[in-house]
């Protein structure tokens, strides 16, 4: 059984077919990327999986479970988080504050009080935002926006994790902390993570697997390596 299993998945806009028969198997543990162009329906992948948009037709499971069709509260309460490739943060709160709330909107059926303030904690800790706990989030910088996004996924008590484009518009240095950041999740918490992101160099360094749609539909799948030799996705990309 995998971890999470999108089985034929299609999503229709009126004439505009986004997702077309789309299916993929996330294993326990593994990091799996999603890769194509603008307009290649990532994003709406992610929707359907989160809750956010509802399939035409076919189905996704969590652990064995159909979650097709539940609201994305139910969704993340059974253990999966999104972020946005916009991110926003409750400005006015601080990072902490923001922290607790999703804390308390997650899986663990938390109250406020000693154990919501350690799982915030805990969940800025991981994220090296743990030196800034009272600062306000809108007064973060774009990377440490990212960061508590992250670090909100966290406190939901998530087990997979949905990234879309959390390295968009950093700088090399804060991609590589990224990148740092994201590896030991895995490895110190057992995290999965599904990545849609369009700095190709991290993909391809931190994916397991990759799967690649072009207009909706699956053009190509396999390792990095396998994705780096592959002709059509190069087509795709450079012509």
């Amino acid at each position: 059984m995998s971890f999470l299993e999108v089985r034929g998945v299609s999503k229709r806009f009126g004439g505009i077919t986004a997702l077309n028969d789309v299916s993929l198997t996330v294993e326990k543990g593994e990091i799996f990327g999603l890769m194509g162009a603008n307009g290649a329906g990532k994003t709406t992948l992610f929707s359907v999986i989160a809750g956010h948009a509802a399939p035409s037709s076919g189905e996704v499971l969590f652990k064995g479970r159909r979650i097709t069709g539940l609201p994305p509260a139910r969704i993340c309460r059974q253990g999966i988080c999104r972020t946005f490739q916009i991110v926003r943060p409750m400005a006015g709160l601080s990072v902490a504050e923001n922290v607790r709330v999703a804390a308390l909107y997650g899986s663990h059926g938390l109250r406020p009080g000693p154990q919501t303030d350690a799982k915030v904690a805990e969940a800025l800790a991981a994220v090296g935002l743990d030196d800034q706990l009272e600062t306000l989030a809108g007064a973060l910088t774009l990377s440490g926006q990212k960061r508590l996004e992250i670090a909100r996924a966290l406190a939901t008590g998530a087990e997979l994790v949905m990234l879309d484009e959390v390295m968009a518009g950093l700088n090399p240095t804060e991609i590589a902390h990224m990148l740092d950041t994201l590896s030991a999740l895995r490895r110190e918490r057992g995290l999965t993570f599904v990545i849609v992101e369009h700095v190709i160099g991290a993909l391809m360094t931190l994916s397991d697997r990759i799967l690649v749609l072009h207009h909706g539909e699956r053009i190509a799948f396999g390792t990095p390596e396998d994705i780096g030799r592959n002709d059509q996705v190069a087509e795709v990309y450079f012509g």
